[in-house]
C-alpha cells in the first residue's frame, strides 16, 4: 500500500491512472488537476461532448451560441486506515456518471440531456445486468492486488456501460 510520504489518496490516484488512465485518454477523458479535490479523495475525469470538429448527438444551438455539454465520471475514494479504535476496515470507492451543462456535476441543471447515475445503478437498474451484488455499490480493497482488480472491474464497467451512455450512443432498454 503506500509509503510513508504518500497519502492514501495519492497512491489511489497513482493506481488509478495506471490501470485505467490510459483507456479513458483514448476515449477523450482527462484527469481535472484538482490537488484540493483529490487530498479529499475525489477523482474526476472530464470530456467535453460537443467539442469543436467533433460530432455529438448532444450539439445544439442556444440563444449564445453552442450549449456545451461535458461528461464526468467520478471516482470517490473513503480511505481508512488502522487506528487503535478501528482495524482491518477496507477502503472502498463508488464511481459516479454525470452528463451537464453546468461547470461541475454536483450543480444543479435543467438541461433536458441532464443525467446523473452511480455506477452501479446504471449496469444493474437501468441496463439489467446483475454483474454487481447490488445497485448502491462501493468497491472495496484492502491491498494494492484489491485496489487493482476493483480499478480493473469499475473501469471496464465504465468503458463498457458508463461512457456510451453519457455520449447518447447506448440506451438501457425501454421499460
Amino acid at each position: 500500500m503506500p509509503s510513508i510520504s504518500q497519502s492514501p489518496q495519492e497512491y489511489f490516484r497513482l493506481l488509478l491512472l495506471t490501470v485505467v488512465g490510459q483507456a479513458f485518454t483514448a476515449a477523450g477523458y482527462t484527469l481535472e488537476e484538482r490537488p484540493t479535490q483529490w487530498a479529499g479523495g475525489l477523482f474526476r475525469f472530464a470530456k467535453l461532448l460537443n467539442a469543436p470538429n467533433s460530432p455529438s448527438l448532444y450539439t445544439e444551438r442556444g440563444a449564445g451560441g453552442e450549449v456545451a455539454l461535458t461528461a464526468f465520471i467520478e471516482y470517490q475514494l473513503l480511505a481508512y486506515t488502522d487506528t487503535s479504535w478501528a482495524s482491518r476496515n477496507p477502503s472502498r470507492f463508488r464511481v459516479t456518471l454525470t452528463r451537464t451543462d453546468q461547470p461541475t456535476p454536483r450543480q444543479t441543471s435543467t438541461h433536458p440531456n441532464f443525467v446523473q447515475r452511480d455506477l452501479g445503478t446504471l449496469v444493474i437498474q437501468d441496463f439489467a445486468v446483475a454483474i454487481l451484488p447490488n445497485i448502491d455499490y462501493w468497491w472495496t480493497f484492502s491491498n494494492t492486488d484489491e485496489l487493482g482488480k476493483a480499478l480493473a472491474e469499475s473501469g471496464h464497467l465504465v468503458i463498457g456501460f458508463g461512457m456510451p451512455w453519457l455520449s447518447g450512443e447506448l440506451q438501457p432498454p425501454s421499460v
